[in-house]
This record gives structure tokens, C-alpha cells and sequence, in this order.
């Protein structure tokens, strides 16, 4: 990922054309690289620089929602952000670069909110990505859990599809009908439709075909994969063949 947008990143030209309080982290950010690289955009900002960048963003902030930084949180992002050996210490200083900034974590998501507005199955790429970087240490802290409901509700996500969401990560009594957004009373077969369609609907190929970045499609993979596994929870209950 992170070698596939580095030449994007080619400087200031790059914070200006896209604004807001991401533009003020990347300009901050490019005192730290050669102003002259070749790959200053100045026009409109690729998407994979948003959703990457925003995920950048609130991930750092979120690392600080439970009181402290580990190391454990940092790993877990660079799980998700595929970061080549040679470019590790350039992302871990953006990433501590917007831990400290100013900016709340409200204008962020309001940002990132407002760029994905049509597409919000790409919203919930990024809070399922924050999710994934909230448990690294085996436990989502009640101000992780709170950042996060927080951040889906700037996304425009209600409370109900927040807690579909959540689902996937965090272990309650009803994962997998409510992964499914299903309900007890639906038929078997109304359940096996459910399924399929989720399945289709959440495929990492149609992340590819959108063309986004990797990162999408590595968080898209483990959605289905809990999909998948919600599914072989409630076909085993109801001897489903």
C-alpha cells in the first residue's frame, strides 16, 4: 500500500489540494520529505490517499483513547497498512505526527465522512480497520468502544448498524444473527439469502473492482471471513445443510 501512494505524497502540493485537517497533517508532514519529489499532485486527491490517510489519522488518535500508545497498536496498524521494510520509519513518524496534533479526532472523521459520503461500505472499511487496531492488546478499552461508536456516528451510521459492525470484533451473545443483520424468527431460507447476499455484497473483489487500495481489501477479507463464520454458527444450531 504505503509504496504504492508514497510518490503521491510529494510534498506540500499534495496537503493543499486536499485540505481540511488532513491537508494540515500531510503538510506538516512534508517538512519531513523532499519537497521536489517527483508526484506532487495538485489536482484532486486519488482516493487511495484519502482512505489511507484517514485511516492513518484516526488510528493514531485512537491509540491514545485508552490513556496509553503500545506497541501492540502500532503493529496492528501496519497489519493493516501494508508497509514495505524501507518506508516503516516514514509512516511511524506521520503516525506519531498525528497523534500529536491539535486537531481532534471529530474533524478527522468528519472529513473522511463527508469524502465517502456515497459510499459508505468504504466508511465501514475504516472502522472496521480502527476495530482491528483497538483489540491488538486482547481488549477494546471503553474509550476505544466509546471513540469508535463515536467515529461510526460522524459516518452517519445509527446505533443498530454500529453494533452489527462491532459484532464482528466483539464477542456477545448473538454474534451471528446479529453479524447477519438477521433475526431469530427469519426461516431458514430466509437466513440462507441473508447470507449470500452479505457474502456477495462484502466480497474483497468488488473492492478491487471499485479500485481502492489494498488496505480495503485486506479489512474486506476479514469482514467475510466473520461473515462466513456467523454463518457456519447459525447453520450448525439449525442443522442448515
Amino acid at each position: 500500500m504505503i509504496q504504492s501512494i508514497w510518490g503521491k505524497l510529494g510534498g506540500a502540493g499534495i496537503g493543499l489540494a486536499l485540505g481540511g485537517p488532513i491537508g494540515g497533517l500531510l503538510g506538516g508532514f512534508a517538512g519531513h520529505m523532499l519537497v521536489d519529489r517527483e508526484g506532487a499532485i495538485f489536482g484532486r486527491v486519488p482516493r487511495d490517499v484519502m482512505f489511507t490517510m484517514g485511516l492513518v489519522a484516526l488510528a493514531a488518535k485512537m491509540a491514545k483513547a485508552d490513556g496509553v500508545v503500545v506497541e501492540t497498536e502500532i503493529a496492528a496498524f501496519e497489519q493493516i497498512v501494508d508497509v514495505p521494510d524501507e518506508e516503516k520509519d516514514r509512516v511511524r513518524r506521520l503516525f506519531d505526527l498525528a497523534m500529536k496534533t491539535s486537531d481532534g479526532f471529530e474533524a478527522y472523521a468528519q472529513q473522511i465522512g463527508e469524502a465517502f459520503a456515497d459510499e459508505p461500505a468504504l466508511l465501514e472499511d475504516v472502522l472496521d480497520g480502527l476495530f482491528h487496531i483497538a483489540k491488538a492488546d486482547e481488549a477494546i478499552h471503553e474509550a476505544e468502544y466509546v471513540y469508535l461508536r463515536d467515529v461510526a456516528t460522524i459516518f452517519g451510521f445509527d446505533q443498530s448498524a454500529f453494533e452489527r459492525i462491532a459484532a464482528r470484533h466483539v464477542q456477545k451473545a448473538d454474534d451471528p444473527y446479529l453479524i447477519l443483520a438477521a433475526e431469530r424468527s427469519m426461516s431458514n431460507e430466509e437466513l440462507k439469502r441473508r447470507y449470500r447476499q452479505m457474502a456477495a455484497d462484502n466480497h474483497p473483489d468488488r473492492e478491487l473492482a471499485r479500485g481502492l487500495p489494498p488496505e480495503a481489501v485486506k479489512i474486506a477479507t476479514e469482514r467475510l471471513s466473520a461473515i462466513n463464520a456467523a454463518w457456519d454458527r447459525i447453520a450448525a444450531e439449525r442443522n442448515i445443510l
